[in-house]
């Protein structure tokens, strides 16, 4: 087996995977979630939503406690605040699954962390409570909602003390993550990275947020039927949480040690809209050109790629948008690739989406199924794709793209494959 690529660097595989999801917890509740077309929204119970524009979301559901984890023995008395909060609880978890899966030793020097996750929200009852009582601020509380918590927390459960970073794009971070991991090894600075995203989205001040920017779903009366990408009767995306991480590590350290490897990652591009903060370029230039870049760092052909897992957000602006960058980066194979956007069933999970979606996308070529659009009654002519609508299809799938485009203006696209 070759362990250089076409372009002489070290080939980047995956031997871990974990997720947490609006489906439940663990990689395989995740899957069996999208490719069964189930939709995981519904009224929101992590506050009470009366009187908010919105009142569903996508939650995880029986999320255990992460108190008395192995993994969290020896885990500096400062840093166990940060296991303690949902976002935290969301980390450990999927980080312990993509451990466990891929029977990593002991990390060290040699390992690496990059996360994708946003600064956390204040409590805004706490803080009222603080000032009326004329308290001293937390500084728990501050440590948790700072960008890099999650990526802290992981590099110490793990041990492991090489390169360590956040990325903090939006709905990007977690991709560009996974893609600055797959850098790292190509290098030669690490011979595995742990790389993801978490994020929670699913609070009073996001909905209040978003609300106001008029980019959520207002379909209380029906959430399931809310997350609708490239549907004429879209109205909005669906606030979610989640955590996706992934074990990389070059394909000769890999085999050295007789990990079993889950897929490989074969391409990564990015790229910045430089346009406005809350909108697409309507010709969906920025996403063409991090999809062109991805397919030119894999050394591939558009017609090489047999799935792409969408952005697909559900806003009217962000799905034409994206369409035309499908078109534009892959030309004619682009209405006959076959596209779909998961998101449809576990709503946008921001920070976490770009991993948990590439997480999809690998088990689509692991396991030949491509997951559904749910939700897609009435495809908007504008979004002109090769819909997979409903129900998943059978398929082989050797090569898959993954999107994700992020509020601000910053673009990731990863190309992944079963080993061959």
């Amino acid at each position: 087996m070759e362990l250089l690529d076409s372009f002489g660097r070290p080939r980047v595989v995956i031997t871990g995977l974990g997720a947490v999801t609006p489906h439940g917890v663990g990689v395989e509740a995740a899957w069996a979630g999208v490719t069964g077309g189930r939709s995981a929204i519904g009224p929101i119970s992590r506050f009470d939503p009366s009187g908010f524009p919105v009142r569903f979301g996508a939650q995880v559901p029986d999320l255990p406690e992460v108190d008395g984890l192995p993994e969290l023995d020896g885990i500096p008395e400062h840093l166990a605040p940060l296991a303690a909060d949902l976002k935290g609880r969301l980390a450990v978890l999927a980080l312990r699954e993509a451990l466990e899966m891929s029977g990593l030793p002991a990390l060290g020097p040699r390992a690496g962390v990059c996360i994708g996750s946003e600064a956390a929200r204040p409590s805004l009852s706490d803080v009222a409570r603080r000032m009326a009582a004329s308290e001293p601020p937390d500084a728990d509380a501050l440590a948790r909602m700072r960008p890099d918590a999650p990526t802290r927390l992981m590099a110490a459960i793990a041990g492991a003390t090489g390169p360590r970073s956040t990325v903090s794009t939006a709905c990007t971070s977690s991709s560009q993550a996974v893609g600055e991991g797959v850098l790292r090894l190509r290098r030669g600075e690490a011979d595995a990275m742990i790389v993801g995203g978490v994020d929670v989205l699913v609070d009073p001040i996001m909905v209040t947020g978003f609300s106001l920017l008029g980019a959520l779903s207002t379909r209380n009366d029906d959430p399931t039927a809310a997350s609708r990408p490239f549907d004429s009767d879209r109205d909005g995306f669906v606030l979610g949480e989640g955590a996706g991480v992934l074990i990389l590590e070059t394909l000769e350290a890999a085999l050295a040690r007789g990990a079993t490897i889950v897929g490989e990652v074969l391409g990564y591009g990015c790229s910045c809209n430089a346009y406005r903060i809350t909108d697409s370029p309507p010709d969906g230039r920025g996403a063409a050109q991090s999809m062109s870049a991805a397919l030119a760092d894999a050394g591939l052909e558009p017609e090489d790629i047999d799935y792409i897992n969408a952005h697909g957000t559900s806003t009217s602006m962000n799905d034409a948008s994206e369409t035309r960058g499908i078109h534009r980066a892959l030309g004619e194979h682009g209405r006959t690739v076959r596209v779909s956007s998961t998101k449809s069933m576990t709503g946008h999970l921001v920070a976490a989406c770009g991993a948990v979606e590439a997480i999809y996308s690998v088990l689509a070529c692991r396991d030949g199924i491509v997951p559904p659009t749910a939700n897609l009654h009435r495809p908007d002519p504008e979004c002109d794709l090769n819909h997979v609508p409903f129900e998943a299809v059978k398929m082989p799938v050797r090569r898959a793209m993954t999107n994700a485009f992020g509020f601000g203006g910053s673009n990731g696209t990863l190309v992944v494959a079963a080993l061959s």
